[in-house]
């Protein structure tokens, strides 16, 4: 597992998601159940975050962040959408996969790194292309490990 950020196989999902919002309060939900977290706290951090920018990190995905007082290390949830939908992204394209990541509260350098190894990740079209295949939870839990222990490598 990469050092850099934590998750596990209860926090990805497959969702159904309408816009942006939708997308948000279902990733809180996901990192609520998955880290024991409180879901309406989570919205509020990441809706306040998006309130800068939005997250679309662009190609299909969506990289929503914040740093949360309830967690001691960057915690990440996945979520895929059964059907693509708006974000908001800088080159315009719905999303399709949602990469969440929560950092301890004063965790600046920390933070940084861990979104940058998910920034790496996305851009890696192997790694892309075979997260927007992945048939189900188990696959898109082993392949993003897969990619993340590389990534650490």
């Amino acid at each position: 597992m990469s050092p850099l950020f934590s998750i596990k196989p209860e926090a990805i999902a497959f969702v159904d998601a309408a816009d942006k919002q939708s997308i948000l309060e279902q990733l809180s939900a996901v990192f609520a159940r998955s880290w024991g977290l409180d879901a309406g706290q989570v919205l509020e951090q990441l809706d306040e975050r998006e309130k800068l920018g939005s997250t679309g990190f662009g190609r299909g995905v969506a990289i929503p962040h914040a740093r949360f007082p309830g967690v001691t290390r960057p915690v990440a949830a996945l979520l895929k959408l059964r059907h693509p939908a708006d974000f908001a992204s800088a080159d315009g394209l719905p999303v399709d996969l949602v990469i969440g990541l929560l950092s301890p509260e004063n965790s600046g350098a920390t933070h940084l790194h861990a979104l940058a190894a998910i920034s790496r990740l996305m851009r890696d079209e192997r790694v892309h292309e075979a997260l927007s295949d992945a048939p189900d939870e188990e696959a898109l839990y082993g392949l993003l490990t897969n990619a993340t222990d590389r990534d650490a490598a």
